[in-house]
């Protein structure tokens, strides 16, 4: 099945929530960036979370960047996502392998770090981007995008967030979910939520036995009858062109062009989320600076 988002709300109007499967996707990026299996768990998840806020979003060319500083190993991960759920993501250090944790999961706690910030940057087109920061509570990531939405935006939320990796280091499964409460919801809600949650079990597990998303949702909230009010598909999705990396070099200013020019003759250009190569050469570089010359 392809990689797809599902938005819910149950019928009596106290929760809201989206579930994404992000196999595809996950498998795309741990391609492009050459991830080992505790990287390719970390930017999963982060992948699978952006993509549930940037869904989230009103407005064409909206998006959602989700930054993650946890002092470990792996530096920062980083994920955007646009109004459709259409995420690109990276990672500092791809490569760093870990021991598993006593109980054979990868280690994405210790691999991300706990000192330091989960970040969300909203960006709607207007005059400055919105952003809220939180300090992390153990680098699995689900648990800190939780407790960010109840620390800067108040919404009480359950997040679980999974990426299996099979033998061979391919992505098996991928995905997770996010559950808010609405206005109105009493003890009774937050406690089936709870239960539902706990009954589940664990994303990678639901995700294995079938991978639609909306089954997903249906699993974890089984207490409650939910109205399915969207379900798209969504992919790894770079925005990057060779317009894009030519404002880049020309953004550089005319003395450092020239530098480059006079040191290395040529310049090769890398999408720091996918892989697209742009070479400019002389040619190109003198076209560069004789236009910013004349204007």
């Amino acid at each position: 099945m392809s990689d797809q988002l599902v938005r819910a709300i149950s019928k009596d109007g106290f929760v809201k929530a989206v579930a994404v499967s992000t196999r595809e996707l996950t498998e795309r990026a741990r391609q492009i960036h050459k991830t080992l299996p505790v990287a390719t768990a970390a930017l999963g998840r982060t992948l699978a979370a952006c993509s549930m806020l940037g869904n989230a979003l009103k407005g064409d060319g909206a998006s959602v960047t989700l930054q993650i500083k946890g002092g470990g190993p792996l530096g920062t991960v980083l994920a955007v996502s646009d109004n459709e759920g259409n995420v690109r993501g990276t990672v500092d250090n791809p490569a760093v392998d870990l021991p598993l944790r006593p109980d054979g999961k990868l280690d994405v706690g210790a691999a991300v770090g706990c000192d330091g910030t989960l970040t969300v940057i909203r960006d709607l087109n207007m005059k400055e981007p919105y952003v809220g920061s939180v300090g992390l509570l153990g680098g699995e990531i689900a648990e800190d995008l939780a407790a960010y939405f109840v620390e800067s935006e108040q919404i009480p939320t359950a997040c679980g967030l999974g990426v299996l990796v099979d033998r061979d280091q391919s992505v098996l499964t991928a995905g997770g979910y996010l559950i808010q409460l609405l206005p109105g919801a009493g003890e009774d809600v937050i406690a089936k939520v709870e239960g539902g949650i706990m009954a589940a079990g664990s994303v990678t597990k639901l995700l294995a036995e079938d991978d639609d998303p909306e089954s997903l949702l249906r699993r974890v909230m089984s207490d409650f009858e939910l109205e399915v009010l969207e379900k798209s598909p969504i992919e790894y999705r770079c925005y990057c062109s060779r317009d894009r990396m030519e404002r880049a070099l020309i953004s550089l200013g005319p003395d450092e062009l020239q530098r480059i020019l006079d040191e290395q003759g040529s310049a090769e250009l890398a999408c720091q989320f996918c892989d697209n190569v742009q070479t400019f050469t002389r040619t190109d570089l003198e076209g560069l600076l004789s236009n910013m010359k004349k204007k």
